[in-house]
């Protein structure tokens, strides 16, 4: 391997650990020129900036390294060098480390080796993390944390509502149709005055408005809390009276578990997209019908704004999960959904590609197609989400919002005719 402009090639490996890390820098030849062990803090940095600048290293030439990992302190500050840094899967360094001992022997330093190895002989075959701006970085922050808040709500809702059905049917029932169900205001509310059905069926009608009002209703208070108060005095099964009261307690404590996962997702939501909205690139992603403040961040977070990231748009679909894989061998040839791929921006994908039913027509008109072709809803969705990551691809490359008749151009009436 040559890189212009270094007479002689360095590569760097790095081995990190909770409290060290252990650096070995090899040549293009393989010759191991150093190795060392640093402390995961200042000190330990500027040794390894120290290394790396007694065997060349420069701005103009800054010496590669590969990690194990895409994300921690010791990346962040060398990827702020401007240096290019490769995140190498662990499983790829392990079939490496394979490759220079049957004894299946390992070490810290051995595995820093292997790293240093990668690049030297398979660099082309890797790509560096991506050079992405501050602010997109801070946005896959907050929408990551955002996301995993939502998921933590869910659980928290199921973990309530398994909960009360043991004992408290009248209030999954008092909220059965609501569209948020118990992660609803109102539902929060109620559980929290009142966490048994004894004293559910107590709450007057006046006691009702005055919660709803608590959890920020603001119409239909008065029908609400008529509607509630006839639910909570029905005949329901019951546990024994001291059971039920010890399972009230247990409800109260998921009930704080619940309000606290809703308040966190709240706030990330209003962080992330307040980050979102202030972003070159936000409105050509709000542009794509299916994609809002909190989506688009999604997807922005997932795809950042390096644009060299991806080489066409094939990369960025195969990345998004939405391109199938084909599997050949001899008479057989069989065509898969992706399974690797980044779970975070398939999920959005497939959201986008939903909402985007109901909000672009040739989006409805092309789902509708490949379902009449025999397609399965989950596959005809992913087929659109492959189309909308083309795209988007093109959209960011030339700065261009997203056009309907462009996007999806009608037939012309002489060509309707020629394929009658």
């Amino acid at each position: 391997m040559e890189i212009t402009g270094l007479p002689t090639p360095v590569f760097c490996g790095v081995d990190w650990a909770e409290d060290h890390h252990d650096i070995a820098l090899v040549d293009a030849g393989g010759k191991q020129l150093a190795k060392l062990r640093i402390s995961d803090d200042a000190v330990g940095f500027a040794q390894l900036t120290t290394l790396l600048a007694e065997h060349g290293d420069s701005e103009d030439v800054p010496i590669p390294v590969a990690i194990e990992t895409s994300r921690g302190l010791l990346v962040a500050c060398l990827r702020a060098t401007g240096r290019p840094v490769f995140a190498i899967n662990p499983l790829a360094v392990a079939r490496y480390r394979d490759r220079h001992s049957v004894a299946r022997k390992k070490s810290d330093a051995i595995d820093a080796a292997a790293l240093a190895n990668i690049l030297r002989t398979d660099m082309a075959a890797h790509r560096p993390l991506p050079a992405d701006s501050e602010l997109v970085q801070a946005i896959a922050v907050l929408a990551r944390a955002q996301q995993d808040a939502v998921w933590a709500r869910g659980q928290a809702q199921n973990r309530l509502r398994s909960q009360l059905r043991e004992f408290y049917p009248a209030i999954l029932e008092a909220f059965a149709r609501h569209k948020h169900g118990l992660c609803s205001r109102e539902a929060r509310s109620i559980l929290a005055a009142a966490p048994t059905p004894a004293a559910a069926a107590k709450l007057t009608r006046r006691r009702l408005q005055a919660l709803l009002k608590q959890a920020g209703r603001v119409r239909g208070i008065q029908a609400e809390a008529e509607r509630l108060h006839e639910v909570f005095k029905r005949e329901y099964l019951h546990q024994l009276p001291q059971v039920e009261v010890a399972l009230g307690h247990q409800a109260s404590a998921l009930v704080r578990q619940l309000n606290t996962a809703c308040d966190n997702a709240e706030q990330l939501e209003e962080a992330v997209t307040h980050a979102f909205e202030v972003h070159p690139d936000a409105a050509i992603i709000r542009s794509f019908p299916g994609l809002a403040s909190l989506t688009g961040a999604r997807v922005l977070a997932e795809i950042g704004d390096d644009r060299a990231r991806f080489a066409n748009a094939g990369s960025l679909k195969a990345y998004a999960g939405s391109a199938p894989v084909t599997r050949a061998s001899g008479k057989s040839c069989k065509v898969m959904s992706r399974k690797v791929k980044n779970q975070r921006l398939a999920a959005v994908g497939y959201v986008w590609a939903f909402v985007s039913l109901t909000r672009s027509p040739g989006a409805r008109a092309h789902y509708d197609r490949r379902r009449a072709t025999g397609e399965r809803h989950v596959a005809a969705q992913r087929n659109l989400f492959n189309r909308f990551m083309g795209m988007l691809f093109h959209c960011l490359q030339n700065g261009h919002t997203y056009d309907e008749a462009t996007a999806f151009p009608q037939p012309t009436l002489g060509l309707t005719t020629a394929a009658a």
